[in-house]
Formats: C-alpha cells, structure tokens, sequence
C-alpha cells in the first residue's frame, strides 16, 4: 500500500526536513517486505492565501484516486502506536492501495474535506505546528512498520 502525506505548505531545508527524510526512509525499508510503502511528500501551497476552502481544493486535486482518506485532526480519534499499526494493515489486507493522510495548513482542514475522509487521527487536543506534524506522522508510520514486522523499535 503507498503512502502519500498530503501536506499544505512546504517544508524548507532544517531539522524537520531532515528527520522527516529519515523517518521516510526507514519505514520504507522496513515497510516494503510488509507491502507497506512507499511513503511521499506531496506538498501543495495556496499562493493567494484564499484559505480553507482553496486549500481543500488544492489536497484533492494531489489525492491519489481511490485512496483511502485520513485527516491530522484535532478532532479526530486518539489512537496508541499499535492501534495505528493494526489499521494501517487493516487497510492494506482489505486491498487497498493508497493511503492519503492529510495535514491542513495554519487554520486546519476544511469541514467539506474532513466530511469526506475515511477515517480522523488526533495527535492529541494540542495543536501542533503542521510542520511537526509531518515528523510525527512519519516516525509513527515507521513505528507501525515495526510493531507489524515485530521488530524491537516499539515497547510496551
């Protein structure tokens, strides 16, 4: 199952970046004997600061068709690490072969997309900088990865 971070905004050179690159990295190593990965960025900017609704616009366009759609909502439902591992391979034993995971801009994602999505992930009632967010999603689809391998990176 690819992975794609749907992701308003574009994350510079630095340490996100770098951790982010790395998170990547390792869940596609030890995604691929899983039949999870490969994970991407896709980046979208809303040039004309129309808001919500523009940017909502811009994350459908780049979803891959068919995907399954998760949205980074502080609304969403809180899940532990292996909570989040069993529906990634939930998702990929149903068949299917795209997972969309969004993450809104400053102002978060449009009701309209929300209401669309498959299913809502809570990285807990704070808001984090949706740059962040980006790096903990990543660490914790290698997480996932590991805790479906029954690799020693995650314990209880």
């Amino acid at each position: 199952m690819r992975i794609s971070i749907v992701a308003v905004g574009r994350l510079r050179a630095g340490p996100e970046k770098t951790l982010l690159d790395d998170y990547l990295i390792r869940f596609d190593r030890t995604g691929r004997g899983l039949g999870l990965g490969p994970a991407r960025v896709i980046e979208v900017e809303d040039k004309k600061n129309a808001g919500m609704g523009a940017e909502a616009g811009l994350l459908r366009k780049a979803l891959p068709k068919g995907a399954v759609i998760c949205t980074l909502d502080e609304r969403g439902r809180m899940m532990s690490s292996p909570d989040f591992a069993q529906k990634l391979g939930n998702w990929r034993d149903a068949g299917r072969q795209d997972l969309a995971l969004i993450i809104g801009g400053a102002d978060g994602i449009d009701p309209t997309l929300r209401a669309a999505a498959d299913f809502s992930i809570s990285f807990g009632s704070m808001v984090w900088p949706h740059m962040l967010v980006r790096v903990m999603l990543a660490e914790q689809l290698y997480r996932a990865a590991t805790i479906l391998s029954g690799g020693p990176y995650h314990r209880v």
